[in-house]
């Protein structure tokens, strides 16, 4: 099975930001210009999270999102603030492919997953996890990585499989923009428990970075931001870097 390589956009709308922990913002450029660029660079798909909906609790900013999927023609992913099924239906007339939740459904609501993947189907379902690890176990956290739920992330992810999400995010509160490395193993236990594809995200900081999580930890695809917005890397490059290391990619 190829790997998919995904460009992660941090939105702090207007902007695209990048945080190290999922705080101290840092503004990188606009939606719709670095999407286009990772488009045309040969991404598999574009993640756009609006990171600070949920932690403000207001409503979901649809222009920006339209504005950051006009120009590209690949799978569209767009998450942040998703409260309710009308929520997706919504993003989907925005432009998205799939909706992307976390907070509302570990903090509130785990059956909006249901409810949302028999309205519009597995596939377009995902849930994004932000683990924090304490000792031997991962906490899911929400609300851009600052509220604590209480909720064991391998015992999470084996629930959203079961009421319906297609596919799950792993990020580390820890490793988020350190850009020293993934964590493999929590990525690595994830791909164990569960049956839908596996996006490893956070931490990547080089080419090898990558590598070593696709071949320790086996997710479908990883998601990147920082060695894109910081010139580390193109798509392309890290996609032919992959190709001579034995992964199979998308051309």
């Amino acid at each position: 099975m190829k790997t998919r390589i995904i460009a992660k956009l941090d939105a702090k709308p207007p902007y695209i930001v990048k945080p190290v922990h999922f705080e101290g913002l840092r503004k990188i450029g606009r939606p719709d210009e670095l999407a286009e660029r990772y488009y045309m660079q040969g991404a598999d798909e574009i993640m756009y999270i609006d990171i600070v909906a949920s932690l403000y609790q207001r409503e979901i900013l649809y222009k920006h999102i339209e504005e950051a999927g006009k120009d590209i023609y690949i799978p569209f992913a767009v998450g942040g603030g998703v409260r309710s099924v009308e929520d997706f239906s919504k993003l989907f007339h925005s432009g998205a492919d799939k909706v992307v939740i976390n907070t509302h459904a570990v903090q509130n609501d785990p059956e909006i997953i249901s409810r949302a993947s028999r309205v519009f189907g597995a596939q377009a379902v995902v849930v994004n996890i932000e683990a924090k690890k304490w000792d031997n176990w991962w906490e899911c956290y929400t609300d851009c990585g600052r509220i604590r739920s209480g909720r064991n992330v391998l015992e999470w992810v084996e629930e959203v499989e079961k009421l319906g999400a297609g596919e799950i995010v792993v990020q580390s509160v820890d490793k988020d923009g350190r850009k020293r490395g993934f964590d493999i193993e929590l990525i690595k236990q994830v791909v164990e428990k569960v049956d839908i594809p596996v996006v490893a995200a956070s931490g990547a900081g080089k080419l090898e970075d990558i590598l070593d999580v696709i071949k320790k930890a086996k997710p479908n695809a990883v998601a990147v931001s920082s060695v894109l917005h910081y010139d580390i890397t193109t798509i392309g490059q890290l996609k032919a870097f992959l190709t001579e290391h034995g992964v199979e990619v998308a051309k």
